[in-house]
């Protein structure tokens, strides 16, 4: 879960754009071929997981990828070194044969084209409407085996959307998709801010025509009051162990 935070005015539901600007001249040349298997599946998630890879700025896509290249496929590695790879992923998306409810079995894995190596690889099983967040774990999976560190590909992020006579806070992923409305109302909404592990998000509303703040579990939609002293009750922040929560409050609040 995120610990990323975006506020923005724009047109209520208008899709979220994500844009990075200022990549650096050292990005490293992956290669990410098509996934074998369900071929109208497959090529939805590899696009999500190049598009993963790229967003991040730290990643340069080797072009001409045409065929579709299955984990379990032996790899040509002086081929793709001539092609200026450093890495290359291969994968498949099948019918989860140990389901008949619609699941999908993704497998991929990332290979080391210089050093003529595996890295690691991945299986994961999800149904149609998960299929993105597969897509999103591989990305960090292949993000810190190459990097280094953590991906943050699988995080959601929070961000108010304002139109005329209305706020929303909404939480996407982090590429900006999958977008739903926690809260909708006609006061201002601000200071969205993440609990520590990401299942919680504390914020504050003006909808009682006064600053409270709230806290939304994501697990259940629910939410409780945390703040609604006297006076101002704003910039809710997390301890860092996520079990108390800070906020500041006006003179009339007391301390």
């Amino acid at each position: 879960m995120a610990a990323l935070l975006l506020c923005t005015s724009a047109v209520a539901h208008a899709q979220l754009s994500i844009e990075i600007t200022g990549a650096g001249a050292n990005r490293q040349p992956i290669a990410v071929a098509d996934f074998a298997g369900e071929h109208i599946v497959a090529k939805a998630l590899t696009s999500v997981l190049r598009a993963d890879l790229e967003r991040s700025g730290l990643f340069r896509l080797i072009d001409g990828v045409a065929e579709p290249l299955a984990d379990s496929a032996p790899v040509n590695y002086p081929d793709w070194k001539s092609r200026g790879a450093d890495a290359l992923v291969a994968g498949s998306v099948m019918p989860d044969p140990a389901n008949t409810d619609g699941r999908y079995e993704t497998r991929f894995r990332l290979h080391d084209i210089q050093k003529q190596a595996v890295l690691g690889g991945q299986t994961y099983a999800s149904n149609a409407t998960q299929l993105r967040a597969a897509a999103h774990r591989a990305a960090d999976f292949i993000y810190e085996k190459l990097i280094g560190e953590p991906g943050i590909f699988s995080t959601r992020i929070a961000y108010v959307v304002k139109s005329t006579g209305r706020y929303e806070l909404q939480i996407a992923d982090a590429d900006g998709m999958n977008a739903q409305t926690a809260l909708a109302s006609r006061e201002p909404i601000i200071s969205p801010t993440w609990s520590p592990d990401g299942t919680r998000l504390a914020y504050v509303s003006f909808e009682a025509k006064k600053p409270i703040v709230y806290v939304h579990s994501l697990a259940t939609g629910r939410r409780h009051v945390a703040a609604n002293f006297k006076g101002s009750n704003s910039a809710p922040a997390w301890s860092p162990d996520g079990k108390k929560l800070a906020v500041v409050l006006s003179k009339d609040g007391g301390s």
